[in-house]
């Protein structure tokens, strides 16, 4: 039986975005072994979508939700997080994403649809 899911992150400065994740993002983790951290996520919720011809090859996206996103985006800038993308209204949610510490983007979103996580 599944249990959970395992999320990868590939990242060009992984020890910073593992701090980022502990510390501004707060979730808590484990020491897999060596500083390997594995950090538990919020409940969570898998979709698929069909890739647009122009799209290319199938790619994978995490994106964290969050009940209230301009209170989220408040929190991030106040905590000297870059935003890298305002909030923008999608139709099936609102958007924002933020600089991790290596430079890549991490997306967040309030959803205005119905969500499985809580089921």
């Amino acid at each position: 039986m599944i249990n959970g899911a395992h999320v990868i992150l590939y990242s060009r400065d992984a020890d910073a975005d593992r701090a980022f994740i502990r510390d501004v993002l707060g979730f808590p983790g484990v020491d897999a072994g060596g500083g390997w951290l594995l950090f538990k996520l919020p409940p969570a919720e898998v979709a698929v979508h069909p890739v647009h011809p122009v799209d290319g090859d199938p790619t994978h996206e995490l994106y964290l939700m969050c009940d209230d996103i301009a209170v989220q985006v408040e929190e991030f800038a106040g905590r000297g997080v870059e935003i890298t993308r305002p909030v923008s209204d999608q139709g099936w949610g609102r958007l924002a994403a933020v600089r991790l510490p290596s430079g890549a983007e991490l997306a967040f979103y309030e959803p205005r649809h119905p969500v499985a996580h809580s089921l």
